[in-house]
Protein backbone atom coordinates (compact mmCIF):
# COMPACT_ATOMS: atom_id res chain seq x y z
CA UNK A 1 0.00 0.00 0.00
CA UNK A 2 1.44 3.31 -1.09
CA UNK A 3 0.71 6.05 1.24
CA UNK A 4 1.15 9.71 0.50
CA UNK A 5 1.68 12.53 3.50
CA UNK A 6 0.92 15.81 1.91
CA UNK A 7 1.42 19.22 3.98
CA UNK A 8 0.60 21.82 1.91
CA UNK A 9 -2.29 23.35 1.13
CA UNK A 10 -1.25 24.72 -2.18
CA UNK A 11 -0.78 21.27 -3.55
CA UNK A 12 -2.52 20.07 -6.71
CA UNK A 13 -3.82 17.42 -5.19
CA UNK A 14 -5.24 19.23 -2.66
CA UNK A 15 -6.55 21.74 -4.38
CA UNK A 16 -8.47 19.30 -6.29
CA UNK A 17 -10.16 17.88 -3.48
CA UNK A 18 -11.12 21.17 -2.05
CA UNK A 19 -13.12 22.14 -5.84
CA UNK A 20 -15.04 18.82 -5.89
CA UNK A 21 -16.03 19.04 -1.93
CA UNK A 22 -17.39 23.08 -2.63
CA UNK A 23 -18.00 23.36 -6.59
CA UNK A 24 -21.24 20.94 -7.35
CA UNK A 25 -20.32 20.45 -11.04
CA UNK A 26 -16.38 19.74 -10.63
CA UNK A 27 -16.73 16.24 -10.78
CA UNK A 28 -17.86 16.59 -14.46
CA UNK A 29 -14.74 18.31 -14.95
CA UNK A 30 -12.53 16.39 -13.29
CA UNK A 31 -13.57 12.79 -13.27
CA UNK A 32 -13.79 11.92 -9.93
CA UNK A 33 -16.14 11.92 -7.43
CA UNK A 34 -15.22 13.02 -3.53
CA UNK A 35 -16.47 10.53 -1.18
CA UNK A 36 -16.59 12.36 2.69
CA UNK A 37 -17.17 10.06 5.73
CA UNK A 38 -17.14 6.57 6.79
CA UNK A 39 -21.07 6.34 5.51
CA UNK A 40 -20.54 7.16 1.96
CA UNK A 41 -17.40 5.11 2.21
CA UNK A 42 -18.97 1.50 3.85
CA UNK A 43 -22.05 2.13 1.29
CA UNK A 44 -19.74 2.07 -2.01
CA UNK A 45 -17.30 -0.86 -0.74
CA UNK A 46 -20.57 -2.76 -0.08
CA UNK A 47 -22.08 -1.56 -3.59
CA UNK A 48 -18.59 -3.20 -5.06
CA UNK A 49 -17.02 0.38 -6.24
CA UNK A 50 -13.41 0.87 -5.48
CA UNK A 51 -11.58 4.33 -5.12
CA UNK A 52 -8.67 5.41 -6.99
CA UNK A 53 -7.61 7.13 -3.08
CA UNK A 54 -8.42 7.33 0.30
CA UNK A 55 -7.62 10.21 1.98
CA UNK A 56 -7.22 10.28 6.26
CA UNK A 57 -7.29 12.83 8.48
CA UNK A 58 -3.47 12.16 10.46
CA UNK A 59 -5.43 11.46 14.10
CA UNK A 60 -7.41 8.79 12.89
CA UNK A 61 -5.14 7.32 10.61
CA UNK A 62 -3.32 4.97 13.13
CA UNK A 63 -7.44 3.59 13.98
CA UNK A 64 -8.48 3.51 10.86
CA UNK A 65 -9.48 -0.26 9.74
CA UNK A 66 -7.34 -1.61 7.38
CA UNK A 67 -10.00 -2.60 4.92
CA UNK A 68 -10.90 1.04 4.19
CA UNK A 69 -7.34 1.87 3.76
CA UNK A 70 -6.65 -1.44 1.74
CA UNK A 71 -9.61 -0.62 -1.05
CA UNK A 72 -7.56 1.93 -2.31
CA UNK A 73 -4.10 1.98 -4.26
CA UNK A 74 -2.87 5.05 -2.78
CA UNK A 75 -3.32 6.72 0.67
CA UNK A 76 -2.98 10.41 1.39
CA UNK A 77 -2.87 11.61 5.43
CA UNK A 78 -3.33 14.96 5.63
CA UNK A 79 -3.01 16.76 8.70
CA UNK A 80 -6.00 17.95 10.71
CA UNK A 81 -6.17 21.28 10.13
CA UNK A 82 -5.82 20.68 5.91
CA UNK A 83 -8.55 17.95 5.78
CA UNK A 84 -10.69 20.68 7.65
CA UNK A 85 -9.93 23.27 5.10
CA UNK A 86 -11.13 20.73 1.55
CA UNK A 87 -13.84 19.83 3.64
CA UNK A 88 -17.81 20.70 2.73
CA UNK A 89 -18.79 19.87 6.23
CA UNK A 90 -19.61 21.52 9.38
CA UNK A 91 -18.56 19.58 10.92
CA UNK A 92 -15.36 17.79 9.01
CA UNK A 93 -14.92 13.74 8.77
CA UNK A 94 -11.96 12.16 9.46
CA UNK A 95 -11.51 10.76 5.83
CA UNK A 96 -12.82 10.45 2.62
CA UNK A 97 -12.70 9.00 -0.62
CA UNK A 98 -11.74 9.62 -4.36
CA UNK A 99 -14.16 7.57 -6.92
CA UNK A 100 -13.38 7.74 -10.38
CA UNK A 101 -17.16 9.17 -11.99
CA UNK A 102 -18.12 7.43 -15.14
CA UNK A 103 -21.13 8.64 -15.85
CA UNK A 104 -20.40 10.90 -19.29
CA UNK A 105 -22.34 9.46 -21.69
CA UNK A 106 -23.91 6.49 -19.53
CA UNK A 107 -26.64 5.57 -21.81
CA UNK A 108 -30.26 4.93 -20.73
CA UNK A 109 -31.58 1.23 -19.91
CA UNK A 110 -34.88 0.56 -21.24
CA UNK A 111 -37.31 -1.23 -19.72
CA UNK A 112 -36.09 -0.32 -16.69
CA UNK A 113 -38.27 0.88 -13.23
CA UNK A 114 -36.72 4.44 -13.76
CA UNK A 115 -37.24 7.75 -11.75
CA UNK A 116 -37.62 11.22 -13.78
CA UNK A 117 -36.69 14.31 -12.62
CA UNK A 118 -37.34 17.27 -14.35
CA UNK A 119 -35.20 20.59 -13.45
CA UNK A 120 -35.55 19.55 -9.62
CA UNK A 121 -33.83 22.12 -8.34
CA UNK A 122 -33.13 21.56 -4.75
CA UNK A 123 -30.00 19.01 -3.76
CA UNK A 124 -31.69 18.47 -0.53
CA UNK A 125 -34.84 16.82 -2.50
CA UNK A 126 -33.33 15.25 -5.25
CA UNK A 127 -30.82 13.03 -2.50
CA UNK A 128 -34.14 12.02 -0.97
CA UNK A 129 -36.08 10.97 -3.93
CA UNK A 130 -32.52 8.74 -4.93
CA UNK A 131 -33.18 6.93 -1.60
CA UNK A 132 -36.72 6.28 -2.18
CA UNK A 133 -36.27 4.92 -5.61
CA UNK A 134 -33.50 2.64 -4.67
CA UNK A 135 -35.46 1.73 -1.40
CA UNK A 136 -38.34 1.09 -3.73
CA UNK A 137 -36.79 -1.03 -6.71
CA UNK A 138 -36.53 2.14 -8.84
CA UNK A 139 -33.32 0.61 -10.55
CA UNK A 140 -32.60 3.95 -13.01
CA UNK A 141 -32.88 7.65 -12.29
CA UNK A 142 -32.80 9.88 -15.18
CA UNK A 143 -31.83 13.86 -14.89
CA UNK A 144 -33.43 16.08 -17.19
CA UNK A 145 -31.16 19.65 -18.29
CA UNK A 146 -31.85 21.39 -14.93
CA UNK A 147 -31.61 19.31 -12.21
CA UNK A 148 -29.55 19.45 -9.62
CA UNK A 149 -26.15 17.66 -9.88
CA UNK A 150 -26.63 13.74 -8.45
CA UNK A 151 -22.85 13.64 -7.55
CA UNK A 152 -22.33 17.09 -5.82
CA UNK A 153 -21.70 16.84 -2.76
CA UNK A 154 -25.24 17.93 -0.86
CA UNK A 155 -27.14 15.39 -3.31
CA UNK A 156 -24.41 12.75 -2.25
CA UNK A 157 -25.11 13.36 1.65
CA UNK A 158 -28.68 13.29 1.30
CA UNK A 159 -28.97 10.06 -0.97
CA UNK A 160 -26.95 8.35 1.74
CA UNK A 161 -25.22 6.01 -0.09
CA UNK A 162 -28.36 5.32 -2.68
CA UNK A 163 -26.02 6.35 -5.71
CA UNK A 164 -24.45 3.08 -5.32
CA UNK A 165 -27.16 1.17 -6.59
CA UNK A 166 -28.41 2.68 -9.03
CA UNK A 167 -27.77 3.61 -12.61
CA UNK A 168 -27.57 7.30 -13.07
CA UNK A 169 -28.42 9.57 -16.32
CA UNK A 170 -27.84 13.28 -16.20
CA UNK A 171 -28.02 16.55 -18.82
CA UNK A 172 -30.92 14.08 -20.37
CA UNK A 173 -33.37 16.28 -23.10
CA UNK A 174 -37.03 15.09 -22.78
CA UNK A 175 -37.24 13.34 -25.70
CA UNK A 176 -35.11 10.76 -24.59
CA UNK A 177 -37.67 9.26 -22.27
CA UNK A 178 -39.46 7.54 -25.10
CA UNK A 179 -36.27 5.24 -25.08
CA UNK A 180 -36.83 4.49 -21.88
CA UNK A 181 -39.92 1.96 -23.68
CA UNK A 182 -42.49 2.51 -20.70
CA UNK A 183 -45.93 4.16 -19.45
CA UNK A 184 -45.09 7.40 -18.16
CA UNK A 185 -46.61 8.49 -14.65
CA UNK A 186 -47.14 12.16 -13.41
CA UNK A 187 -49.04 13.37 -10.61
CA UNK A 188 -51.61 16.68 -10.29
CA UNK A 189 -53.48 18.49 -8.30
CA UNK A 190 -56.31 18.73 -10.24
CA UNK A 191 -56.79 15.30 -12.71
CA UNK A 192 -56.46 11.87 -12.37
CA UNK A 193 -57.50 9.05 -10.28
CA UNK A 194 -56.45 9.28 -6.32
CA UNK A 195 -53.28 7.17 -6.31
CA UNK A 196 -54.39 4.32 -3.83
CA UNK A 197 -57.51 3.36 -5.87
CA UNK A 198 -55.80 3.38 -9.40
CA UNK A 199 -54.16 0.99 -10.74
CA UNK A 200 -50.82 1.50 -11.82
CA UNK A 201 -48.11 -0.10 -14.07
CA UNK A 202 -45.24 -2.14 -13.73
CA UNK A 203 -42.13 -1.77 -14.61
CA UNK A 204 -42.93 2.29 -15.40
CA UNK A 205 -41.66 5.73 -15.08
CA UNK A 206 -42.41 8.24 -12.44
CA UNK A 207 -41.92 11.80 -13.75
CA UNK A 208 -41.41 14.49 -10.96
CA UNK A 209 -40.70 18.08 -11.62
CA UNK A 210 -39.75 21.36 -10.66
CA UNK A 211 -40.26 22.68 -7.23
CA UNK A 212 -42.67 25.45 -8.14
CA UNK A 213 -43.32 24.68 -11.79
CA UNK A 214 -44.06 21.31 -11.83
CA UNK A 215 -43.34 18.89 -14.51
CA UNK A 216 -42.99 20.84 -17.40
CA UNK A 217 -45.11 20.91 -20.77
CA UNK A 218 -42.73 18.63 -22.31
CA UNK A 219 -43.02 15.87 -19.64
CA UNK A 220 -46.96 16.28 -19.45
CA UNK A 221 -47.26 15.36 -22.86
CA UNK A 222 -45.44 12.07 -22.83
CA UNK A 223 -47.38 11.08 -20.00
CA UNK A 224 -49.60 8.35 -20.23
CA UNK A 225 -50.98 8.21 -16.68
CA UNK A 226 -51.95 10.87 -14.07
CA UNK A 227 -52.72 10.49 -10.63
CA UNK A 228 -53.59 12.62 -7.23
CA UNK A 229 -52.43 12.24 -4.12
CA UNK A 230 -55.28 11.94 -1.32
CA UNK A 231 -53.93 15.04 1.04
CA UNK A 232 -56.69 14.86 4.00
CA UNK A 233 -55.55 17.41 5.76
CA UNK A 234 -55.80 19.99 3.29
CA UNK A 235 -52.73 21.47 2.12
CA UNK A 236 -52.41 22.65 -1.28
CA UNK A 237 -49.32 20.48 -2.31
CA UNK A 238 -46.57 17.97 -1.24
CA UNK A 239 -42.80 19.01 -1.12
CA UNK A 240 -41.75 17.06 -4.06
CA UNK A 241 -39.56 14.43 -2.52
CA UNK A 242 -42.59 13.29 -0.38
CA UNK A 243 -44.66 13.15 -3.06
CA UNK A 244 -42.25 10.89 -5.02
CA UNK A 245 -41.80 8.99 -1.91
CA UNK A 246 -45.85 8.27 -1.73
CA UNK A 247 -45.78 7.42 -5.51
CA UNK A 248 -42.81 4.95 -6.03
CA UNK A 249 -44.00 3.00 -2.93
CA UNK A 250 -47.46 2.69 -4.57
CA UNK A 251 -46.14 1.36 -7.44
CA UNK A 252 -43.38 -1.05 -5.21
CA UNK A 253 -46.68 -2.26 -3.03
CA UNK A 254 -48.68 -2.83 -6.06
CA UNK A 255 -45.96 -4.57 -7.96
CA UNK A 256 -44.97 -7.51 -5.09
CA UNK A 257 -48.57 -7.66 -4.43
CA UNK A 258 -49.88 -11.60 -5.03
CA UNK A 259 -51.99 -11.59 -7.82
CA UNK A 260 -55.97 -13.18 -7.00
Amino acid sequence: MHVIEITSRDNGFVKELRRLSRESGAYRRLGHVWLEGDHLCRAALARGLRPATAVFSASFWPQAPAEWAQAASKTVVLPDALFADISGLESPARMGYLLPWTGEGALLRPGVPTLVLDRVQDAGNVGSMLRSASAFGFEQVLALKGTAALWSQKVLRAGMGAHFGLHLVESADPHDIAQLELPVLATSSHQGAFIHQETLPWPCAWAMGHEGQGVGPEVQALASQWVRIAQPGGEESLNVAAAAAICLHASAVQATRPLG
